[in-house]
């Protein structure tokens, strides 16, 4: 028992200096495990007398729960250290500016399609919108378009059942308004409608789903020199050229009366003629389609045109596959921020 304090003070200064947990784990076994020195004391207590057991007894035991408490106090401060080196090593800038947080941007399509309403809503068109699930009256007999027409085959539309149909246009939301505006009142009628359309076609240049944008004017009176005069206004606004040559085609829609088509000069030919580019459609609104919805076309007329946004936004930033704009790829979505 003479021994008992020299090995708990050789025990806490061994204890003191370990700098792992295994070499703390070591001393834990080499004095309290089943063959530790504190341990061999306590089973030798049957040597002693009945007088000094008690009292050895309880020294030992003392000595075993100051180096217990010792050990783990020891265990704590190894712990605290590994943790802090482990902050330090993972150490975060928290003012720095994370990985991958560069804005998005609205896709282009979406920009063009804001840029043409914001121009005409600036002339006083409002902007209306309208089911892209239509009926054939909406999408075709009300615009004038007769069942034996080209544009109601199969091969071009997607017919849903035998009356519905994902609408081809956005004339019939045209229709619509015009059949609220003929009994509103109003002395003049000018929107536009932007939106989806459908047609069985798809290449480099076209789309089964593609943007349309649609303006309709009515009035007790209007001409083709205004329909005119707005679009070629409208063109080199948007293309941002006073010098760009415009010419109006004849054509026909059966749902305008007369029609044209617009072209704008795009480069020249290899014999040096201008070469033309289609960019819309236009003309007056046929009679017929005033009288469908009950409007007096005695009193008014009115005029139509109509844009495809994807080629729009194609000639503006020189893209020359539409598929570009539906591959969700990032690269190319990026230069449009």
């Amino acid at each position: 028992m003479e021994n008992l304090n020299n090995i708990l003070e050789e025990a806490l200064i061994e204890v003191n200096k370990a700098s792992s947990f295994a070499l703390l784990n070591d001393i834990k076994v080499e004095y309290l495990g089943k063959k530790g020195k504190l341990t061999l004391l306590l089973r030798n207590l049957g040597s002693l007398s009945k007088e000094e057991r008690p009292k050895a007894g309880q020294l030992i035991n003392e000595s075993k729960q100051k180096l217990t408490i010792a050990i783990n106090n020891k265990q704590q401060q190894l712990e605290q250290i590994v943790l802090q080196q482990k902050l330090t090593s993972e150490t975060i800038d928290v003012t720095l500016e994370g990985n991958g947080q560069d804005l998005g941007a609205l896709h282009p399509i979406t920009q063009t399609t804001a840029k043409i309403c914001g121009m005409f809503q600036s002339l006083g068109f409002k902007v209306e919108s309208g089911p892209e699930i239509e009926d054939n009256y909406h999408n075709f007999e009300a615009l004038n378009i007769p069942k034996h027409h080209p544009a109601r085959a199969m091969h071009d539309t997607f017919y849903l059942d035998a009356d519905y149909l994902l609408r081809t246009h956005t004339s019939p939301v045209q229709i619509r308004t015009l059949k609220q505006w003929a009994t509103s009142g109003e002395e003049s009628l000018a929107i536009i409608c932007p939106g989806k359309v459908y047609r069985c076609d798809h290449d480099q240049t076209h789309s089964p789903m593609f943007h349309q944008i649609e303006g309709l004017f009515v009035a007790k009176q209007t001409s083709f020199a205004e329909l005119k005069s707005l679009l070629t206004e409208f063109i080199r606004n948007f293309f941002v050229s006073n010098e760009l040559k415009i010419r109006f085609r004849p054509s026909y829609f059966p749902f305008t009366e007369p029609s044209a088509e617009v072209d704008i000069e795009w480069g020249k030919n290899p014999d040096g003629s201008t070469k033309w580019l289609e960019v819309l459609g236009c003309g007056m609104v046929h009679p017929q389609v005033l009288a469908n919805v009950g409007i007096d076309t005695e009193i008014y007329s009115g005029f139509a045109f109509g844009l495809g946004v994807e080629r729009f936004c194609m000639l503006q930033h020189g893209i020359n596959d539409l598929r570009q704009f539906y591959d969700n790829d990032i690269r190319f979505l990026a230069q449009f921020k």
